[in-house]
């Protein structure tokens, strides 16, 4: 009979082959983009006649950005007789009053500029934009959230697209404002870097979905229509509506070389909040397309990576197992005499940790223009800091597979965009939950783990445990000693819900 010892280092193995199955993908979408990276899509042609358009700006309690958005937005080049502006705000604070009045000095000035106040948050986000497709007089549709700074030629860049009549989306890459603020920062660019660069550009170019990112991009009316509309049974109405319309047939493009700069969360819990959203209305989304799209006509590609794009947080789930396994499997291999197979974990954690750096430091040195060894500097605070999500993410994707209800948490913004800014004492903050003090727990478990390791003589493992250390104590303890945490000071005002 196998030994308890035995079956637990197998699972152990079993985990880390489905981890690195899912590391290896990166290797895969930077394949893909190196194949595919010159083929620059290129419109068909030009508009005559321009076509109305319809800008929606979607917006709740964002009192120290919403004016530097609208400042922006009516400076976007475009026919004023062509272009409607829709504010969409369901703020409860004095974000209203900020917008009413910014609404205001633009229409006196002759921009076509409406506020749109909603009472009941209905949908939320998705909701709101429902609600202002029912005036929205633009034959296509651009959405910017309220952190976000479009440039004027945005519209000049993307509506041509819209000349082949089989194009329903145009997403171009978002660019960060506030990169070097600090170092979540700095960290946050890498990774959204690999998602824009990388992920979008592979599978758009070679003929697999990809996703409107729920802001930076311009729809054609008539799609969303087509596709069901904005539907608020999931948490991520742009990935949800994508996959509808793009399972419709509709075309979408995705432009690399155009950019809309944003504000990055500068604190920990905020960054955390907006994982949390993300990795579990992925999961939701899943399980609501991916049943009836394998079952479609769809090329066998197009199936295979919308397994992959929409699964791939479940891997949180399989980090928080394997953290927990590991630093006992050390232990076990000892008493089986399966020292030797350390030497197994060495490669496998290469093949998915290498694909993984080798995926961040191409977005990287496509995207910025830094030396090589500036960008592999951060690579393993990336590494760290995905490790260290895993409670966070893992709690989302559990919520997501049994269904438990969560409201819309926004990321709020402070107006920060370069060192210095003062951002301590804006109004908007979080409450702490449970998560900062396991993750806290986790890092000591794994110096633990690293003691006991070294003093049995398996070097090989240490280095594997102390990413993980450092993963789990970066996340936890930057949530403690971040402005909304245990030892903050100063409390924010008010809380976001």
């Amino acid at each position: 009979m196998w030994s308890f010892e035995f079956c637990f280092v197998l699972t152990y193995f079993v985990v880390l082959c489905i981890l690195s199955i899912y590391g290896a993908h990166r290797f895969v979408m930077a394949t893909l983009y190196r194949i595919h990276k010159k083929d620059i899509p290129k419109p068909d042609g030009q508009f005559e006649v321009l076509p109305p358009v319809t800008i929606q700006l979607p917006m709740f309690n964002e009192k120290y950005v919403v004016e530097r958005l609208i400042n922006a937005v009516v400076c976007i080049r475009y026919p004023k007789d062509k272009l409607q502006i829709q504010v969409l705000d369901d703020s409860t604070d004095e974000t209203q009053e900020i917008a009413r009045n910014a609404v205001a000095k633009k229409a006196e000035e002759g921009f076509n500029i409406v506020y749109i106040h909603r009472e009941n948050r209905s949908g939320y986000k998705a909701g709101a934009l429902d609600e202002g497709l029912k005036t929205a007089t633009g034959e296509f549709v651009a959405v910017f959230d309220a952190d976000f700074i479009p440039q004027p030629d945005f519209l000049e860049k993307t509506v041509p697209f819209f000349v082949n009549e089989k194009v329903g989306m145009v997403q171009v890459r978002w660019e960060h404002i506030n990169r070097e603020f600090n170092t979540l920062t700095r960290t946050q660019s890498v990774l959204l870097d690999g998602h824009f660069v990388i992920e979008h550009t592979a599978r758009n170019r070679s003929g697999r979905f990809f996703n409107f990112n729920g802001t930076a991009g311009i729809w054609r009316k008539s799609t969303i229509g087509d596709a069901g509309g904005w539907q608020h049974d999931t948490i991520t109405e742009d990935l949800d509506l994508s996959y509808r319309a793009q399972s419709k047939g509709w075309h979408f493009i995705y432009i690399n070389e155009v950019t809309t700069p944003a504000e990055l969360p500068v604190e920990m819990i905020a960054f955390k909040t907006q994982q949390h959203r993300w990795a579990k209305g992925s999961i939701q989304v899943a399980k609501k397309i991916l049943p009836g799209l394998l079952k479609s006509k769809l090329p066998f590609k197009v199936k295979t990576e919308a397994v992959m794009h929409l699964t791939s947080n479940v891997c949180y789930i399989l980090m928080v197992i394997l953290s927990l396994m590991m630093p006992l499997t050390v232990t076990y291999r000892v008493r089986i005499s399966w020292m030797a197979s350390l030497w197994v974990d060495l490669i496998m954690f290469i093949c998915a940790s290498f694909s993984v750096m080798m995926f961040y430091l191409l977005a990287q040195k496509e995207a910025r223009k830094q030396s090589f060894w500036y960008r592999l500097c951060y690579l393993p605070v990336v590494m760290s800091l995905g490790i260290g999500l895993s409670i966070n993410n893992c709690r989302a994707v559990l919520e997501a597979l049994f269904n438990y209800k969560t409201g819309f948490v926004r990321t709020p913004k402070y107006g920060v965009q370069k060192a210095g800014d003062n951002w301590k004492m804006v109004k908007y903050g979080f409450k702490l939950n449970w998560q900062p003090w396991v993750e806290t727990a986790m890092g000591i478990y794994f110096i633990w783990g690293i003691i006991h390791a070294y003093s049995i003589g398996a070097y090989v493992s240490v280095p594997f445990l102390c990413a993980f250390c450092a993963g789990y104590l970066y996340v936890g303890l930057g949530t403690f000693f971040g402005r909304s945490g245990l030892f903050s000071k100063k409390k924010p005002l008010d809380v976001v819900a």
